[in-house]
């Protein structure tokens, strides 16, 4: 569920280097564990660390392009919205997320 309607605060999380290229780092915050992930663009993207279909670490899934595959049950889902890549259907929760001079900031609740 991606964070609507509240007082939002940008944290500085992490440096671009501590996330692996094609690999996450788990944040635990108030909020749930949050996986902020890189993929081989330098892209960066925050999801709840959850799967929709059974709950599964997205954090320990495989970074492919914008999307992520479930450790579990091998779900896709895209970096950029939490949602479910077809036939598949679901949403997990994601968060805004920007990279200033190599360290990563997410918009996250007050």
């Amino acid at each position: 569920m991606a964070v609507a309607q509240q007082e939002l605060n940008w944290v500085e999380v992490a440096s671009l280097e501590e996330i692996p290229v094609l690999g996450a780092r788990v944040l635990n915050t108030a909020f749930g564990d949050i996986a902020v992930f890189r993929n081989r663009q330098d892209e960066v993207f925050a999801l709840e660390d959850r799967c929709p279909h059974r709950g599964g670490p997205l954090s320990q899934g495989i970074v492919h392009g914008r999307t992520v595959t479930c450790p579990l049950h091998n779900w896709c889902i895209a970096l950029d919205s939490g949602s479910a890549c077809e036939p598949d259907e679901g949403q997990t929760g994601h968060y805004p997320v920007e990279l200033r001079d190599g360290r990563i900031y997410l918009q996250l609740p007050r």
